[in-house]
């Protein structure tokens, strides 16, 4: 019963993951809350990360506008397959058919602000180089977090309910070449902070049975409590104080979350319908 309840407070309707009946079948430890599997996940999540992410690429190289001969650096963001070398960048490249001499950064076990991590390094990377046309790419999978559930570990099956596979890919540079690319939007500024007294608040561990996640009860409150803050701090420079005036994309991290920011800011509720469709569908 608790799994059920778990579930429905999530607002999740569907997930998409690349793991099977069979695959599940074919390493019984997988489904297991804590049993070793460690090698198993490992290799089925190096080969399947770079296939997914090379998708996500493909297409936003098609609506880029440029051919891929363009891009000068590769940024990977991954926190499932980062037990091999070479890692997950050296294969996306061959995958793609990059240009061997593509600048590569790969960043590993950045968690829920790896998007905003990537973004704020791509417009570092643009910015300082000139010409540059940063693909930047996103990619994560549940091989290493999916686990039987456990009703004395419950943050691990809030884990399970939220999260699926899934990819996101963008071409990142400065001076768009106008009738040739299709820029969509402008990175005006990034900022990245720590909250005070989260310590310990979210945790990822990989162990013998994979990738553990320990979450505490307050992390709804540790964000409300800080956002405004933080986002004072990020647009006061710009002249901008009115939460309502902005186009909001935040992490899905659960209806909790969003809930009490949303409350916290007096934001009208459309502003996060993006957010709520996303951890809904995706």
């Amino acid at each position: 019963m608790s799994c059920v309840r778990a579930g429905e407070r999530t607002t999740v309707k569907k997930r998409y993951i690349h793991l099977t009946e069979e695959i599940l079948k074919e390493n019984p430890n997988m489904c297991a809350y804590k049993a070793p599997s460690l090698d198993a996940r490992q290799d089925m999540a190096v080969v399947d990360v770079p296939k997914l992410a090379k998708e996500a690429a493909v297409k936003a190289i098609e609506e880029w506008g440029q051919t891929k001969s363009k891009i000068t650096h590769l940024i990977f963001c991954n926190s499932t397959c980062g037990g091999d070398i070479p890692g997950a960048d050296v294969r996306l490249i061959k995958l793609l058919g990059l240009k061997l001499s593509v600048k590569r950064y790969m960043m590993y076990q950045q968690g829920c602000f790896g998007g905003g991590m990537v973004l704020r390094l791509a417009k570092d990377l643009a910015e300082n180089n000139r010409g540059a046309r940063v693909l930047v790419i996103c990619c994560e999978t549940i091989h290493l977090s999916f686990r039987g559930p456990s009703d004395d570990h419950l943050a691990s099956l809030v884990n399970q309910a939220l999260f699926g596979d899934g990819a996101a890919a963008l071409i990142v540079g400065a001076d768009p070449i106008i009738g040739i690319e299709k820029p969509l939007f402008e990175v005006i500024s990034a900022v990245q902070t720590l909250v005070p007294d989260s310590d310990g608040a979210i945790q990822g561990h990989l162990k013998e049975e994979g990738l553990t996640f320990n979450l505490v009860k307050n992390v709804p409150e540790l964000i409300s409590k800080n956002i405004e803050k933080c986002l004072k701090e990020a647009f006061e420079p710009l002249g901008i104080s009115d939460w309502n005036s902005l186009f909001w994309i935040a992490h899905p991290g659960g209806p909790a979350i969003l809930d009490k920011v949303q409350d916290i800011l007096c934001l009208e509720p459309q502003k996060l319908r993006a957010t709520r469709q996303v951890l809904s569908d995706y």
